[in-house]
């Protein structure tokens, strides 16, 4: 596993971490067990970073990470949790007086005094240039109920803004092989002031593991059934924004780059860590080989000049011209 700073919280954290959306709700169902074993093997293959939000089954992921980091107190594990999205998407919202609420229930469901990260998450634009925002999570670090804050954006736009910022830590976006955007102007804007990404939707809701056929049936109460149109969130979250049957046409032509003894997915991941100034990749996992076979990505390295022109290549035939100018 390769190992980097975290921005500008000074943390050092593994390059690819866990995102625990499947631990909490809309993947289906993941048992406490389950999900425990899941945290476990993560750590046992040398992943240091968690990415939870207190919505994620209501708490129920930032509990499930509350127990395990109680159960092992030498783990090291950094853990970034998110707030703003348990009340309406008002701006009117974003106060110091919700931040603590917010904060303190997330302390409470993670068995905390003080919150290693905690981001914004995806709030209404306005939020992003409001001096007001920044200046009561400024508070909260004051307070010690946080020991640093970042965002987490829909799109570049709100990216650069929080970059600007002198106490945005980190910044999480949607970054990977159907998503390139964040190349244009937040990779290097986030670089030159010392702002650590954490790229999330890696494998695009899974369609860069090559798994899936365009006949391909998700559960019900899966998000990459129920919110193909946008009709729940943001439409981006799911597949990346892109058409369904176009990801799979692409996913296999990406799977044709993968070179002998890598993973479609375990390249697809290697290749957002390559990224320059990424700090972590957050796939999620709902088992114990899933998990494993992420955190394997870490070893895998630069895939080479050829990989990056084919990725290149895919993005300008199938998706440029659908998503690039959306996020």
């Amino acid at each position: 596993m390769d190992y980097r700073t975290l921005g500008r919280t000074g943390r050092t954290v593994s390059s690819i971490g866990l995102g625990t959306w499947q631990l909490g709700a809309d993947w289906g169902d993941v048992s406490a067990a389950e999900a425990h074993a899941v945290l476990d093997a993560a750590v046992e293959s040398g992943v240091t970073f968690f990415d939870t939000a207190d919505v994620y089954g209501d708490g129920r992921s930032e509990q499930l990470i509350g127990e395990y980091l109680e159960a092992h107190p030498d783990s090291e594990v950094t853990v970034a949790t998110k707030m703003g999205r348990r009340e309406a998407q008002d701006p009117a919202n974003f106060t110091l007086e919700k931040f603590r609420e917010w904060t303190d229930r997330s302390r409470r469901n993670l068995n905390v005094q003080t919150l290693d990260l905690v981001q914004l998450h995806c709030p209404p634009t306005s939020v992003f240039s409001s001096d007001a925002v920044y200046d009561a999570l400024d508070t909260l670090i004051d307070d010690g109920a946080i020991a640093n804050y970042g965002v987490s954006v829909e799109t570049c736009d709100e990216a650069l803004a929080a970059i600007a910022r002198p106490g945005t830590a980190t910044v999480q976006i949607i970054l990977n092989a159907f998503r390139l955007k964040p190349h244009d102007a937040v990779l290097p804007a986030a670089i030159e002031a010392g702002v650590g990404i954490i790229a999330r939707v890696p494998l695009a809701s899974g369609l860069l593991s090559g798994r899936y056929t365009a006949d391909t049936v998700f559960a019900a109460d899966d998000h990459r059934n129920y919110n193909r149109d946008g009709s729940a969130f943001d439409v981006g979250e799911t597949f990346s924004g892109v058409d369904f049957e176009a990801g799979v046409a692409a996913a296999r032509e990406f799977a044709a780059l993968v070179p002998d003894g890598t993973t479609p997915a375990a390249a697809a991941l290697a290749w957002v860590a390559s990224r320059p100034g990424v700090s972590s990749v957050i796939p999620g996992a709902r088992n114990v080989t899933q998990a494993r076979a992420n955190a394997a990505a870490g070893s895998v390295g630069y895939l080479g000049e050829a990989f990056e022109d084919g990725v290149n290549d895919i993005y300008d035939r199938y998706f440029r011209e659908a998503v690039h100018g959306r996020w």
